[in-house]
């Protein structure tokens, strides 16, 4: 599979959890953070790096994601910290909800048309590929 679409795969998952929790359905809560750990460990452990070995992308895009991915793992890291009944559980699950949204919306209209340009459908298959692979690796443990 292609690793963009692979990726935005992942984001339309994600949407779909974020619109149960804007219902105030804080059961979806873990799902979120565990999906979104894991694309995030995806896009640092295999999409960045294979893209910055080929594809000509400003270095100022990828550090804001990257910051972007530690503000997102601070926030997963004190939701699991907490219980649903918490006062801040609601309050830091929505808010990792609009990061996340900003985030995939930023890199679906700036950053991923770019590398797809740069690098096309056979290259983002390979890469693909090799982001499948690491995540039946992780699945193994």
């Amino acid at each position: 599979m292609d690793a963009i679409v692979m990726l935005k795969d992942d984001h339309k998952e994600l949407e779909r959890l974020f619109k149960k929790l804007s219902k105030d359905d804080l059961s979806v809560v873990p799902a979120i953070c565990s999906t979104l750990t894991l694309h995030i460990t995806v896009e640092e452990q295999v999409f960045f790096p294979e893209i910055n070995k080929r594809a000509d992308v400003e270095a100022d895009d990828i550090a804001e994601v990257l910051q972007e991915h530690h503000l997102l793992k601070v926030l997963i890291s004190e939701i699991r910290e907490l219980q649903p009944d918490d006062i801040d559980y609601k309050a830091k699950a929505g808010v990792l909800s609009e990061l996340a949204r900003h985030h995939h919306e930023e890199e679906e209209e700036d950053l991923f048309p770019e590398v797809r340009e740069q690098l096309g459908r056979k290259r983002l298959q390979e890469i693909g590929a090799k982001m499948e692979q690491f995540k039946a690796d992780l699945a193994k443990g």
